[in-house]
């Protein structure tokens, strides 16, 4: 079997007294998609940092590419994209200017880092704009250029932290094209995020952090089955009968969950949980059946809001 390319095993950031990251234990493969999804605070930014080699951690195990970070950090770091959550690019600079200058950080020769820079902007759809400076180009753009000069040293790993924070819907859709093709081509994705249909659609496998802990493990798919059911029913009753309207729900469906503008069935008919609240006389003001997703399990892991 494959090595994996990075393994933790009770791994533990403290800062003081304060327990960032507290004893999380995974494997990622070669070549695999995974993720770690938590609100923020929970300890995704904390790990992503030790496993780029920029942060020492306190106790524990960790292995990237079979070395040692506190070790080994700049063998490291050569081999790592990392793509932050804020774009850091150089705004004086041109487009592909950023690109050559942060290719010659690598000491690669220039030969190299030019031809490079041209299969990077044509892979990020900036090709037309090699020549723009940074600070003309979009947020979306600006994204996909920081992600390309992620891959000049052609990285065995690529480290995304929250990579589509603010960006509309068209640009988020173009990124995660951008970042399947990395896929394809056999780059090991580690990415965090708080955005549940991000994590459904790039993660082969992903853990749910809170608290610095791991919550729960899995694909996306593992973890709906486990934790929710095939189908929600949102229902809306108004102002403060949601919670009043609640317990009459009892037994409809395999789970109520009571959010401050909703009520959540969790039920394999969705259609058959609306027909029995009909049928019990109580009459919702809106309703909207509709499949489970991460964003129901990650509500009942960690009890918070989608975004904090």
């Amino acid at each position: 079997m494959t090595a994996p390319v990075l393994v933790a095993r009770d791994l533990v950031k403290r800062y003081g007294d304060f327990t960032a990251v507290d004893g999380l234990d995974f494997e990622v493969a070669p070549g695999e998609s995974f993720g770690l999804l938590g609100p923020n605070g929970a300890g995704k930014s904390t790990t992503m940092r030790m496993i780029g080699a920029v942060s020492t951690r306190t106790s524990g195990e960790l292995s990237i590419l079979g070395l040692d970070p506190d070790r080994s950090g700049p063998e490291i770091r050569a081999r790592l994209g990392v793509v932050p959550q804020a774009d850091n690019l150089d705004e004086e600079l041109k487009v592909r200017e950023n690109l050559l200058v942060y290719g010659r950080y690598f000491g690669l020769p220039r030969r190299l880092v030019a031809e490079r820079a041209d299969e990077l902007l044509a892979f990020a759809q900036l090709t037309e704009k090699a020549d723009a400076r940074v600070d003309a180009l979009s947020g979306g753009m600006k994204r996909r250029l920081t992600i390309a000069r992620g891959l000049v040293n052609d990285p065995r790993i690529l480290l995304l932290d929250e990579p589509t924070t603010g960006l509309d819907p068209q640009a988020r859709h173009i990124l995660w094209d951008r970042l399947f093709r990395l896929k394809e081509q056999g780059t090991t994705l580690v990415l965090t995020t708080h955005y549940m249909d991000e994590a459904e659609q790039l993660c082969d496998r992903l853990v749910v952090v809170d608290h610095g802990g791991i919550m729960a493990e899995g694909s996306p798919a593992a973890l709906i089955r486990e934790h929710s059911s095939r189908e929600v029913l949102e229902v809306r009753f108004g102002g403060d009968r949601n919670a009043e309207v609640a317990p009459q729900l009892d037994g409809i469906g395999e789970r109520i969950e009571v959010l401050p503008d909703r009520l959540l069935v969790y039920a394999r008919n969705g259609e058959a949980a609306l027909e029995a609240i009909t049928r019990a006389g109580l009459h919702p003001i809106t309703s909207l059946v509709r499949r489970s997703s991460l964003e129901d399990v990650f509500l009942r892991l960690t009890g918070r809001s989608l975004i904090e």
